[in-house]
């Protein structure tokens, strides 16, 4: 089972979410294979019922899974990191304190695990307080290149700078996607990201350097009367992504 994301000319794979398995195969087609379908973990009641239908995904799509918490939410980062021993998925979503543990059951590493930090209002700066605990105190402000060595010791692949609101903190964004080019790091934009927006957070992040690029798109390209992300928003999205590199 693969367990490396596609990526588009080497630099770019999508992140958009699945809301059925048939959703998840649309999608995956309309981007030609270089997207991780959202998957989350938030949605299931119990383990069990989250690995049963997770494994049904990743036999349809290539293990194209990206196991996720649901909106960052830091309660469910110890699931998440149980899903993960066993699927084996190509991609995580983990809160900051959470990715050593998701990697050491992982025992492999190629599976991308991102490492969620959180704007500050300062440029160059990021909150890693977004664990279970963490998150109910004070922001824990630390410079972006600190953050991505914590992260590279407990074996992250990614920043996922959450939520962005789209380009309403483009200075910090900026600043990080310097600071993941500099570092050998991946990127991942993540909240607010649109139709309209899209060509920009990426070209930014391209323009910077930064090696490997995972955006999330998720609510605006979803449709509203059937909760399915749209195949046909995703195939813009990857034809944007193809312009921009190309």
């Amino acid at each position: 089972m693969n367990k490396n994301p596609k990526f588009y000319k080497g630099r770019v794979c999508l992140n958009v979410l699945a809301n059925s398995i048939e959703n998840a195969v649309d999608c995956y087609k309309a981007a030609d294979g270089h997207v991780v379908l959202g998957v989350l973990s938030k949605n299931y009641k119990t383990d069990e019922e989250a690995i049963e239908d997770m494994k049904k995904y990743q036999k349809a799509i290539n293990n194209a899974l990206s196991v996720g918490l649901g909106a960052g939410d830091p309660n469910q980062s110890n699931m998440v990191t149980r899903l993960s021993e066993v699927l084996q998925p190509q991609h995580v979503n983990q809160v900051f304190t959470g990715v050593g543990a998701t990697r050491s059951v992982l025992k492999q590493d190629e599976t991308v695990i991102n490492g969620l930090v959180s704007p500050t209002g300062r440029v160059g700066y990021v909150n890693i307080a977004t664990g279970p605990l963490s998150s109910k105190l004070e922001p824990v402000e630390v410079k972006i290149e600190d953050a991505i060595v914590l992260l590279k010791d407990m074996g992250g692949t990614s920043i996922k700078f959450f939520p962005m609101k789209g380009l309403s903190c483009i200075d910090e964004y900026k600043y990080i996607a310097e600071a993941c080019a500099k570092n050998d790091f991946a990127l991942e934009p993540t909240g607010g990201i649109d139709l309209n927006n899209f060509e920009e957070i990426l070209k930014i992040a391209v323009e910077a350097g930064v090696k490997k690029i995972i955006p999330h798109i998720y609510s605006s390209i979803i449709d509203s009367q059937t909760g399915d992300t749209k195949p046909e928003d995703v195939e813009k999205i990857f034809e944007i992504t193809k312009n921009i590199l190309n």
